[in-house]
C-alpha cells in the first residue's frame, strides 16, 4: 500500500489509531553571560528564535534559570517549539478526539517519520516509534530470530535494559548471551583497544553484537563507525542467516554527535527522544536497516494500514514498511508522540554540527578543569573521538551522592551513574553555557 492510500486508509479509520505509534543556570548566550530563563509577561511579545544565537536557543527552555542544568539529559525539558505542538495536539483531542484523530493523525505521523528520517538521513520506512529505549532495545532483542546454537555478544559496561533484553530474549529460546570487557581503564582507552577486543570475541556463533554508543557508566563514546567496518570484514564469508548484526543503544549520542546512521554503519540504532534530543518525554525511535529488519519479528501487534488490512482480508501482510509494522500498535499519548517531529527540527535549525560542537567544547572545557582539581580523577576519556557529553568524575573517598548534594546547595544538578560502581556525573549541553561549568567545576572544589 502507497503512501498515499496508507493516509487516506488511517485519515478514515479510528480502529487504526495506533498506526506508527512514536513510539542549569543560564541562559547561554553566544558571549555565555547569564541572561536567565524565560521572563516575558504573558502577552508580551516574544523574541524572535534565532537558532545561531545560544542565549536564544537557551531562552527556548522553560527550565528554571537559577539552576544549573547539568543532568538535563536524564528526562528532558521541552523547548517552546515542542511544548507548544503538545499543546496543540492535547487541545485538539480534548475539543474533539475522534474528528482531530481521524483527520490528522495518518499526517502527523507521518511528518514525525518524515523529519527522523531527516536527522538520520535514513529512509522513513525504516523507523519504528516506541516510548522509551529500554521498550526499543525490548522489541528488537525480543524479536531477534535466533537458532539454538547461536549467540548474542554484548559488553560488561551495558546497562540493565540491554542486559535484561538479552536475558528474557536468550530465555525464550535457544541462544545464549555473552559479555566482553572492552577496557580496563576508561580515560586511558582507545580506539584500537575497544575494536579489538570486542571483534576479538566474536565467534562463528555471534548472530548479534549488542553494545551502547556513549556509556553512561563512564563516558566512553564508542568509535561505532570503526566496529561496523571490523564487524564487516568478519561478515564477508558468511551467509545471510549468520551475518553479524550490529545493533546501537544510541541515547546518549542522538541529538549530542553529528552522525547519520551511514556514518554509523549499523544494523540498528535504538533510542529515545527524550534525553539530548529534548523530545517529549515517552517517545523513542528504532531504525533498522531494511535488510536487518528482516531478522527481527514483530513483539506487539503493530496497527499499520497493511496489517490491519491483511487481518481484514483474512491474509498476511506484505511487510513492505519495516518500520510501521514494528511499531507497537494501540492507543498512546498522541499528543507527545506527534511532536517528537519539533524536537528532530528543532536540532535541524539550529545544526546537527553545531549542536555536537558546543555539547563537546563544553565537556572538553569541564575535564580540562576537572583534571586540574586535587581528590578527583577523570573517568570519560579526554580524546572527543571517545567521548561526547557525559562526563564522568571519581571524587575519591567521598560518595558521589554526597557531592551532588552538596552542588544542589549551589544550584547545580549533577547525577550519579547508576551502576554497582558509581560516579558524579555531568551533562553539558545546549542548556549549558562556558560560564555554567566554570560555576560546576568552582563547585565541585570546594565539595571535594
Amino acid at each position: 500500500m502507497g503512501d498515499v492510500s496508507r493516509r487516506a486508509f488511517l485519515s478514515r479509520s479510528g480502529a487504526v489509531a495506533g498506526s506508527l505509534a512514536l513510539g542549569g543556570v543560564a541562559a547561554c548566550d553566544s558571549g555565555d553571560e547569564r541572561a536567565g530563563g524565560p521572563a516575558e509577561g504573558e502577552g508580551a511579545a516574544r523574541p524572535a528564535f534565532d537558532p545561531g544565537d545560544w542565549g536564544s536557543v537557551r531562552s527556548q527552555f522553560p527550565l528554571t534559570p537559577d539552576i544549573r542544568h547539568f543532568a538535563a539529559f536524564v528526562l528532558a525539558a521541552h523547548p517552546r517549539p515542542v511544548g507548544e505542538a503538545i499543546e496543540r495536539h492535547r487541545r485538539g483531542l480534548d475539543e474533539d478526539t475522534h474528528g482531530y484523530l481521524e483527520e490528522h493523525q495518518g499526517d502527523y505521523e507521518l511528518a514525525v517519520r518524515d523529519a527522523a528520517a531527516e536527522y538520520l538521513d535514513a529512509r522513513p520506512d525504516e523507523i519504528a516509534f516506541t516510548d522509551s529505549t529500554t521498550m526499543g532495545l525490548g522489541l528488537v532483542y525480543g524479536g531477534l530470530r535466533l537458532r539454538p546454537g547461536q549467540e548474542v555478544l554484548t559488553t560488561e559496561h551495558d546497562f540493565y535494559s540491554t542486559h535484561e533484553a538479552l536475558r528474557l530474549a536468550a530465555d525464550r529460546g535457544g541462544a545464549s548471551v555473552r559479555r566482553v570487557r572492552l577496557y580496563e581503564r576508561p580515560a586511558q582507552t582507545s580506539v584500537d583497544e575497544i575494536v579489538g577486543r570486542l571483534t576479538g570475541a566474536v565467534t562463528p556463533a555471534t548472530r548479534a553484537v549488542a553494545v551502547t554508543w556513549v556509556h553512561s557508566s563512564t563516558g566512553v563514546k564508542l568509535p561505532i563507525g570503526q566496529i561496523a567496518a571490523a564487524l564487516g570484514e568478519l561478515n564477508a564469508g558468511r551467509d545471510d542467516a549468520d551475518r553479524v548484526l550490529l545493533c546501537v543503544d544510541g541515547v546518549h549520542g542522538l541529538g549530542a554527535e553529528d552522525e547519520t546512521v551511514e556514518t554509523l554503519g549499523c544494523d540498528f540504532l535504538i533510542s529515545g527522544t527524550h534525553k539530548w534530543l529534548f523530545g517529549p518525554r515517552g517517545t523513542g525511535i528504532v531504525w533498522g536497516r531494511r535488510e536487518a529488519w528482516a531478522a527481527v519479528g514483530p513483539t506487539i501487534p503493530p496497527f499499520a494500514a497493511e496489517h490491519f488490512g491483511a487481518w481484514a482480508a483474512g491474509g498476511a501482510p506484505p511487510g513492505t514498511d519495516p518500520g510501521a509494522s514494528h511499531t507497537p500498535g494501540g492507543y498512546h499519548s498522541f499528543e507527545h508522540r506527534w511532536a517528537v517531529a519539533e524536537a528532530f527540527r528543532f536540532h535541524l535549525d539550529i545544526g546537527k554540527a553545531a549542536v555536537a560542537r558546543r555539547t563537546q567544547e563544553q565537556a572538553t572545557q569541564l575535564k580540562a578543569g576537572l583534571a586540574d582539581l586535587e581528590g578527583v580523577e577523570v573517568v570519560t576519556p579526554g580524546d572527543p573521538a571517545l567521548s561526547a557529553g557525559i562526563v564522568c568524575v571519581s571524587v575519591g573517598a567521598t560518595a558521589p551522592a554526597r557531592v551532588v548534594d552538596s552542588l544542589l546547595t549551589r544550584r547545580i544538578a549533577a547525577s550519579v551513574t547508576p551502576y554497582r560502581e558509581q560516579y558524579l556525573r555531568l551533562g553539558p549541553s545546549i542548556v549549558t553555557s562556558p560560564d555554567d561549568v566554570d560555576a560546576a567545576l568552582d563547585a565541585i572544589r570546594e565539595a571535594v
